[in-house]
């Protein structure tokens, strides 16, 4: 895992990409992306967008995938830090789900070309 400093990075420059080629984001650096500096308010989002995706009836494991993790606190001591790899749907649903009062302009914009495919799959399924 690359180490990034996500202080003033947008989205896309927290994307990675695994060995198979597939985009995902870890919900820790996107945290910080989205202006929130606390993990458990954070997770609160997290929790409402895993509801809003088990209420459609897609799987979360598909796009919520818990990477936690050991971390240094101290000399030598290690706690375990959850997290989540994160498909760009699951990033849609947390901004989506996250506090309105937060600026989400710079992830909207790279949100939004997946909203707008998602709606043409579904519009192209309800036609078929």
């Amino acid at each position: 895992m690359k180490e990034i400093d996500t202080n003033n990075k947008s989205f896309e420059d927290i994307k990675h990409v695994d060995e198979n080629g597939v985009e995902f984001w870890y919900a820790r650096e996107l945290m910080i992306c989205l202006n929130y500096s606390k993990w458990s308010n954070f997770k609160k989002v997290i929790s409402k967008a895993i509801k809003s995706c088990e209420n459609s009836d897609i799987s979360i494991f598909d796009h919520f995938a818990d990477v936690s993790k050991m971390v240094q606190i101290g000399s030598e001591a290690q706690r375990e830090q959850q997290d989540y790899k994160l498909t760009r749907y699951a990033c849609y649903l947390i901004a989506q789900n996250g506090d309105s009062r937060k600026k989400l302009s710079h992830l909207h914009k790279h949100i939004l070309p997946f909203k707008l495919e998602n709606k043409k799959l579904v519009k192209k399924n309800i036609v078929n």
